[in-house]
């Protein structure tokens, strides 16, 4: 999701006015993203969910410091909208995580592998090599629930599908390709299981029916049962699984 504000009218090109760095002054400063475009009629100003990203189009002609003026004049609605989407979290021991829907702190282990337990997720090895040494477990761990669940929908629907894969998507879940293949966000694993389940029948589905008619929700409703409630979660909490950088 991303917020959104523009201009209400074009306006006249002046004299172009460049910065080096262009930012909100502030605690903390806020870094622009100034970007041209020959289609654009006006200024707009989008923040991004996924990584806070503040970026300003502005026509192609317009002075770079009437995108700037702009941005000034709606910095209060640019501060409300990152302050409601939290700080990005680097992950390494001490910092908490989800899994599955549950809160765990991030803390250094002993032996050879990732332990998960109750008092918390234990990475072992150096503490500066915590984030990426999880990551890859988190990987592995949404790779045996999602190719499990993609075979018990896949079951139930009848049909089978070809590969599955996995990456770190940005602007879908999962997607199924005409040939059968699953592709997924690793990051489901750390939403509820009702949530990763869900998208595993949501894709699943598409080996029937490649669009997104009633008779392909019907599918869905068929192999999962009420899907409102995952759904809502996804577009609700979805991008806050963006927030965590390993």
């Amino acid at each position: 999701m991303q917020g959104m504000l523009s201009s209400q009218k074009p306006h006249t090109p002046r004299r172009e006015y460049r910065m080096s760095d262009p930012h909100l002054p502030g605690d903390p400063p806020i870094p622009l993203l100034l970007r041209r475009s020959a289609q654009a009629k006006r200024i707009s100003l989008r923040i991004s969910q996924l990584d806070g990203r503040v970026t300003l189009t502005m026509p192609k002609r317009l002075a770079e410091r009437e995108a700037l003026d702009f941005a000034r004049s709606k910095e209060a609605w640019i501060r409300k909208h990152l302050d409601a989407r939290g700080d990005d979290v680097l992950v390494g021991v001490g910092a908490e995580l989800p899994l599955g829907g549950r809160a765990y702190t991030v803390q250094s282990g002993s032996g050879r592998r990732v332990q998960i337990s109750a008092d918390g997720i234990f990475v072992p090895g150096p503490p500066e090599r915590a984030g990426k040494r999880l990551s890859a477990h988190l990987k592995e761990l949404a790779r045996d629930r999602l190719a499990g669940a993609s075979d018990d929908y896949a079951a139930l629907l009848g049909r089978s599908y070809a590969r599955l894969s996995l990456r770190d998507t940005r602007s879908r879940w999962g997607s199924c390709t005409s040939d059968g293949g699953l592709m997924y966000s690793w990051r489901l694993i750390m939403a509820p299981p009702e949530v990763l389940d869900y998208v595993a029948a949501h894709e699943v589905a598409h080996l029937a029916q490649m669009n997104h008619s009633p008779a392909f929700w019907a599918e869905v409703t068929k192999i999962y049962g009420d899907y409102a409630a995952p759904r809502n979660w996804l577009r609700a909490n979805g991008s806050t699984l963006h927030r965590y950088k390993f």
